[in-house]
């Protein structure tokens, strides 16, 4: 049975990423020794995309499949408010048939994608 699942981003300086989740995105994490955070993450959805060329990673011996992180969010320009006044200054938005995007860059200089879907989504929310 799949409990969930673990996404591996791979950074130039581990470090300061991890704080960046911590203290700017605010993800709750766990310490699992010596520093390395593990990071608690609201619900997820997987879309299988054509490749185009070779995108893998070498991982316990094994080629895997590449992947892109995007977070989601109800409210883009808000979220980009919210990253301003940290500091974090996002890409353009930019408009597409499934949703309007920014990228926010990470102090390891590597960067994430944030939407704001125009879909319907796989995500369960939980209504309070």
């Amino acid at each position: 049975m799949i409990i969930g699942a673990h996404f591996l981003l791979y950074s130039r300086d581990p470090e300061a990423d991890r704080v960046f989740f911590r203290d700017i995105l605010e993800f709750p994490s766990i310490d699992v020794g010596g520093g390395w955070l593990i990071f608690g993450m609201s619900p997820a959805e997987a879309a299988i995309h054509p490749l185009d060329g070779e995108f893998s990673q070498q991982h316990a011996g094994h080629d895997l499949l590449g992947a892109v992180l995007y977070l989601m969010c109800d409210d883009l320009d808000g979220f980009i408010a919210s990253l301003k006044a940290k500091n974090v200054h996002c890409t353009e938005v930019q408009t597409a048939n499934w949703g309007i995007t920014t990228t926010i860059p990470l102090p390891s200089g590597g960067k994430i994608g944030l939407y704001q879907p125009a879909h319907p989504t796989a995500l369960k929310f939980n209504p309070k």
